[in-house]
């Protein structure tokens, strides 16, 4: 039960800054947080991540219910995970939240909210959302989990006795 609230906090939070952002920003309007390195700027998205597909949202529509329904049924099976192997239900938590936030975008509006703006230099990494960012982190905590599980120790299996026979 824990991690579907992990999800629902996700989802919570996206929603909420994507809501703030929408009624109090116009589009393209940008707000210094840290100079030019971090700014708050109100931006839409019609496609995935880096601005690809755009205009295709019944495919992002179909894929998303795929995924969600992957992602439910998996961590229905992990969910009772002990010690270090609870990094992956998290993870598949925080990708859950992040991947239904930017699908409501999508079913109600037809496009995503995206807002944190990154500059290094030239370069500016692309907008993107707080779903955006739990849908990273899961992913990189799932890579992870993937990588320390060759080191995991493996479940002891129980010991089963042979039959003995008794001789009539």
């Amino acid at each position: 039960m824990i991690y579907y609230v992990i999800a629902l906090v996700a989802f919570l939070i996206d929603q909420g800054t994507k809501y703030l952002v929408a009624t109090r920003m116009e589009i393209r309007d940008q707000i210094p947080i840290i100079g030019d390195f971090f700014i708050l700027t109100s931006h839409r998205n019609k496609g995935a991540a880096f601005g690809i597909l755009q205009e295709k949202q019944w495919f992002f529509i179909i894929v998303t219910l795929v995924v969600v329904a992957g992602i439910i049924w998996y961590l229905q099976r992990v969910k009772n995970a002990r010690g270090s192997a609870r990094m992956l239900p998290v993870a598949l938590s925080l990708v859950l939240g992040g991947a239904l936030g930017n699908f409501l975008d999508r079913v109600r509006m037809g496009e995503v909210v995206d807002f944190f703006l990154f500059n290094f230099g030239s370069y500016s990494f692309p907008i993107f959302n707080v779903a955006d960012a739990c849908i990273v982190v899961g992913v990189v905590l799932i890579i992870l989990d993937t990588l320390l599980d060759s080191r995991r120790p493996n479940e002891p299996k129980p010991v089963t006795q042979p039959e003995q026979r008794t001789e009539d």
